[in-house]
């Protein structure tokens, strides 16, 4: 038997004044527990939400309302990155170490074109959950479909981060040379 409409409405209404209020990512699987549904019933009504025109992104560590994308602030660069997946975490750890933020990872597809991913990780700690979650659902990193050539959108405070953290990712063999 199929819920009542206004249950689900007013459900989905529930959803976004959580990730409204929420600074941190929420997962679907807590968002499920508080409203007593299935993780599945959530991922179908934050897709609606998002149809909706709400600005709602699926990260590795869950559910994130964009308030502002980036603040006016903050400095942003495209850098494109070529390596194995066992050196993914080395990768990561150089750039948050600097103080940057890995905003998303994208990989060229031969069939589907730009694959986007939003990572959101600004710590040793996300990075740690992201490698679990991947580790533990037996996922692929992205670029193993492209031979390890992938690129990321990097964000932080001062432009002198970004420096530091492209030239030590030069320095490993991690940045892709022109």
């Amino acid at each position: 038997m199929s819920e009542p409409k206004m249950k689900a409405y007013e459900r989905r209404q529930q959803i976004l004044t959580l990730l409204k209020e929420q600074k941190e990512p929420i997962t679907g699987s807590s968002i499920a527990k508080e409203m007593n549904v299935t993780r599945q019933v959530i991922v179908g009504d934050v897709s609606l939400i998002k149809a909706s025109g709400e600005p709602i992104v699926a990260t590795s560590q869950g559910y994130v309302y964009l308030t502002t994308i980036h603040p006016e602030s903050t400095c942003e660069r495209t850098i494109v990155c070529q390596h194995s997946a066992e050196q993914t975490e080395e990768e990561l750890t150089i750039l948050v170490d600097h103080g940057v933020k890995i905003e998303d990872v994208v990989v060229e597809h031969a069939v589907y074109g730009d694959l986007t991913a939003r990572l959101n990780i600004s710590s040793r700690r996300d990075i740690q959950r992201f490698i679990e979650q991947v580790d533990s659902t037996n996922a692929s990193f992205l670029l193993e479909l492209t031979s390890g050539i992938h690129t990321h959108t990097i964000s932080a405070d001062h432009i002198e981060a970004l420096d530091e953290a492209e030239k030590e990712l030069a320095e490993r063999g991690i940045l892709l040379e022109s």
